[in-house]
């Protein structure tokens, strides 16, 4: 697959279809991919934990939120992640924090755009409350939770678009579709 369709199969997925489990063995293959990517001075401060029991899943859907701002509970019943790849930082690394998030992107477009190769989607996830994901999954304080990455089999269809009439970029959904407006390229472009 050409890395431009990987980028535009590799969208933000609310809802999975919950018959199709993700192994940890295919987990370890994404964390492989990310843990060979660029890291800041090489410092490496990046750990992952990965989640593919139920009992794990329940409890880090208990701490998330994926898209709040549209006020609706995603993901819908019965169309739950079967699978989280949960993203540390060493405190002990001695990654400056500027370095260690920029190595937090790379490693989570890695894993997404690994994860979109297999036919896989996810959602990279920052709400969710440190300390709890901590103590739920009995991680050492020495490592920050960074960005969980939820995953599975899509069971939705996401659309890019253009910006919305008032110019704003705010997603919405319409008919069981997520728009996700972008901004042209004549737009980014100094």
């Amino acid at each position: 697959m050409k890395m431009e369709d990987l980028v535009l199969q590799n969208r933000s997925y609310r809802s999975f279809d919950e018959t199709h489990p993700v192994s940890g063995d295919i987990l370890k293959k994404l964390v492989d991919l990310a843990r060979r990517c660029p890291s800041g001075m090489n410092k490496q401060p990046l750990c992952y934990k990965l989640l593919t029991e139920e009992a794990d899943i329940c409890k880090m859907l208990a701490n998330c939120r994926f898209a709040a701002s549209l006020g609706i509970p995603l993901p819908p019943d019965g169309h739950h992640p079967t699978a989280f790849i949960l993203i540390f930082a060493d405190k002990e690394a001695g990654s400056p924090q500027t370095l260690m998030l920029k190595d937090v992107g790379i490693a989570a477009q890695t894993i997404l755009l690994g994860a979109a190769e297999l036919g896989l989607g996810g959602c990279m996830l920052g709400s969710f409350d440190p300390q709890r994901l901590n103590e739920d999954f009995a991680i050492s304080d020495r490592y920050e939770p960074q960005l969980a990455i939820a995953l599975g089999s899509p069971a939705e269809e996401v659309a890019l678009t253009e910006p919305n009439p008032d110019g704003s970029l705010t997603y919405y959904r319409e008919n069981g579709t997520h728009y996700v407006p972008k901004r042209r390229l004549e737009d980014v472009l100094l």
